[in-house]
């Protein structure tokens, strides 16, 4: 069985790309989000096995809706996908929970390590 995932990023493109990338491999993409506020409404509905967050999006970022997801639901996985690869902002995802980071643009292979690696 695939694994469901639930990706969280207003770029249209981004979500074509994990769509090409994804396809043909054990996970499937259960859910489109288009803003923090939007996968925090979705999350009980789609209970994904992962979930991918963009940081910087319309409304709430990536990290204070990563931040809300885990406190409601502590066993969620979320891998943030972004530009913004600096120290403290690994630092951040890191100590909020998150299960791993991938900078943007991002590879096939070093994705799906990461997937793997969050769900272990």
């Amino acid at each position: 069985m695939k694994k469901r995932i639930m990706v969280v990023d207003d770029s249209r493109l981004v979500r074509v790309q994990l769509g090409d990338i994804l396809d043909g491999t054990d996970y499937e993409i259960a859910a489109y989000c288009r803003s923090g506020e939007d996968a925090i409404a979705q999350y009980d509905e789609i209970k994904p096995d992962l979930v991918t967050m963009d940081i910087i999006m319309q409304g709430m970022d990536g990290l204070d809706a990563a931040e809300l997801i885990l406190k409601e639901h502590p066993e969620a996985r979320i891998v943030i996908i972004s530009s913004l690869a600096y120290d403290d902002t690994f630092e951040k995802a890191r100590a909020i929970g998150t299960k791993g980071f991938v900078d943007k643009p991002f590879h096939q292979e070093k994705l799906l390590k990461v997937f793997e690696q969050a769900l272990g």
